[in-house]
């Protein structure tokens, strides 16, 4: 009976506090609304939070509250949209397919400042002297857009340059809040032809550091049948709702300075 005694007591005090915490859980419990599960299995599960919350659940529980009243992931497939509509009850909203586009074609074609031994990050490259291109509009290629990238979307070429893989984009834009120098743009998918060059110095100064920098002739602006291209501070400018994909842009430009995709 000596060791009987407290054993039983705690038990019995065990056995309490279990169907209080029971009856605690069972009072102030949460009922959790079932969309948020079905509606979070259909997002990519990336939490880039391109869509503007805190990440697919967050996201998921915007939807199912009401708080978000469209289904906002740029990276979310047609069908899973339409579903996650159908779930919150409303029409599925076209939007239009877009991806992610380089908008330097500089690299090994634009010279060097210096040799660059730091840390390989753009940021921190730029506070040197404006990086080590010696353009200061250019990519400076160290792959801060790579990282970024949750779909492993961008590789970086021989060239120096990010390739940006258009089967893998989904458009979230992480690519474009990482690159100091907005030389990414999130464009409409089905546009081929895009201006690789940002430099905003005279045309005269921009082709002594890179062959492949747009010098303002505005002969593209002549060929386009369109009236899509313009020149605004040095450098030509593309309005894709006018572009109709011809290329003529791409023949009248001297220095290739206008790609296209393959």
């Amino acid at each position: 009976m000596g060791i009987l005694a407290p054993v039983i007591i705690l038990g019995t005090i065990g056995a309490v506090f279990g169907l209080w915490l029971g009856f605690v859980e069972k009072l102030f419990a949460v009922s959790k609304d079932p969309r948020i599960e079905r509606i979070f299995s259909l997002l990519p599960g990336s939490n880039c939070g391109a869509c503007g919350q805190a990440g697919c659940m967050g996201l998921a529980e915007a939807l199912s509250s009401g708080d978000a009243k469209s289904v906002t992931c740029p990276a979310v497939h047609d069908q899973e949209r339409k579903t996650i509509a159908e779930i919150i009850g409303q029409k599925d909203i076209h939007k239009e397919k877009t991806v992610a586009v380089l908008l330097c074609g500089g690299g090994n074609k634009c010279k060097d400042n210096y040799q660059y031994y730091g840390v390989k990050d753009c940021l921190a490259a730029d506070l040197i002297l404006k990086g080590p291109k010696a353009c200061a509009f250019g990519c400076i290629g160290m792959a801060n857009c790579l990282r970024a990238c949750p779909f492993n979307a961008i590789s970086m070429g021989d060239d120096g340059l990010p390739r940006i893989d258009r089967g893998k984009c989904l458009s979230c834009g992480k690519c474009v809040k990482a690159c100091p120098r907005g030389l990414i743009a999130i464009v409409p998918r089905d546009k081929n032809y895009h201006i690789r060059c940002r430099s905003k110095d005279k045309g005269a100064d921009t082709i002594k550091v890179c062959k492949a920098g747009c010098i303002a002739c505005g002969k593209c602006v002549t060929a386009c049948p369109a009236g899509a291209i313009e020149i605004k501070d040095n450098v030509a400018e593309i309005n894709y709702s006018k572009c109709v994909n011809c290329g003529k842009c791409v023949t009248a430009c001297p220095t290739k300075a206008i790609g296209k995709e393959a």
